[in-house]
């Protein structure tokens, strides 16, 4: 954990695949704590592909899945949403940016990065 003082409910993240350099940006986050693996029950998990959404949200129902994407593609934020993720965020944005939308996931809310709804 590279954040010494952690609040006693920090947010638990799964990286699926694990990103080793994303899980230091994040772990840098004092609220954010990256897990290895489901059996941690993470709050929040950021997957890479869009057909990964229904095999975590099988294993856990209440794990909230964010897809991450280096772009826009017609009609997949509509696809990541239909498949059950609560949104679709940027792969290589900020990391405060990736964080908030953590937050907000965890926290029940849809999110679009606003920069993939198009014009």
């Amino acid at each position: 954990m590279p954040v010494a003082h952690r609040p006693a409910r920090s947010l638990r993240v799964l990286l699926h695949p694990p990103n080793p350099a994303l899980a230091i940006q994040l772990g840098l986050q004092p609220d954010i704590e990256v897990v290895r693996d489901q059996l941690a029950r993470p709050a929040v998990a950021l997957v890479e592909e869009a057909d990964s959404v229904g095999e975590l949200l099988a294993e856990d129902p209440e794990c909230r899945v964010l897809v991450l994407t280096g772009s826009a593609h017609p009609g997949l934020a509509a696809a990541v949403l239909a498949a059950g993720a609560a949104g679709l965020v940027l792969r290589d944005g900020p990391v405060d940016d990736l964080a908030d939308a953590i937050r907000r996931a965890s926290r029940g809310e849809t999110v679009i990065d606003p920069s993939l709804t198009g014009p």
